[in-house]
């Protein structure tokens, strides 16, 4: 069995949790410390508020382990707020959190909790068909390196993008009944 393990120390992670229950052969692990990053096979960075997750990390002690995690190549997928933690830029900000991943990101691009909206779109390499993508607050890509691969695009923004072991979404999928990004993810382990 495989363990997927969930950052829980701020945001979504619980429907994340039970999103991952949902899948044959999985294990979800709600992760708050180094010894449970270095147990699981999988790694996901919840929605939330990157200020806050970004300094739990560093409170928690667990922010050079979940480097050297990514960097040893664990897959890891960051909804929302993950996207945040994983770029290795801000748009607007000079420090980032874990810096791993080749992408520029612009905080709250979408607007305010107000302006949250939900569609639906096919992202081909995820799904055969149309996936549903709840927005709130939502951040989008602004610029990526030519070594991440841009996975889907909504009015010409990028929404989602891989790089290697990575996968980041702008979007919430723990608030939807779709399993394909959960799907996507495990087949990377």
């Amino acid at each position: 069995m495989k363990s997927v393990g969930i950052l829980a120390l701020q945001g979504s992670f619980i429907e994340h949790y039970y999103m991952l229950r949902e899948l044959d052969g999985i294990k979800p692990v709600l992760v708050k410390s180094v010894d449970e990053i270095e147990s699981i096979d999988a790694l996901i960075l919840p929605g939330g508020e990157s200020t806050a997750q970004g300094k739990l990390l560093n409170d928690f002690g667990l922010t050079e382990p979940i480097k050297e995690r990514i960097k040893g190549g664990m897959p890891v997928w960051g909804t929302c707020t993950g996207s945040i933690l994983l770029a290795k830029k801000i748009v607007d900000e000079e420090n980032t959190h874990l810096g791993l991943m080749d992408i520029e990101v612009k905080r709250n691009a979408y607007g305010s909790q107000l302006d949250s909206f939900k569609t639906n779109m096919l992202i081909e390499e995820v799904s055969k068909s149309p996936i549903p993508l709840v927005f709130i607050r939502a951040p989008w890509i602004e610029r990526v390196s030519s070594n991440v691969s841009v996975l889907g695009e909504f009015d010409g923004r990028i929404i989602a993008a891989r790089q290697d072991n990575m996968i980041v979404t702008s979007f919430h999928p723990e608030l939807t009944s779709d399993l394909s990004f959960y799907e996507y993810l495990v087949k990377r382990i």
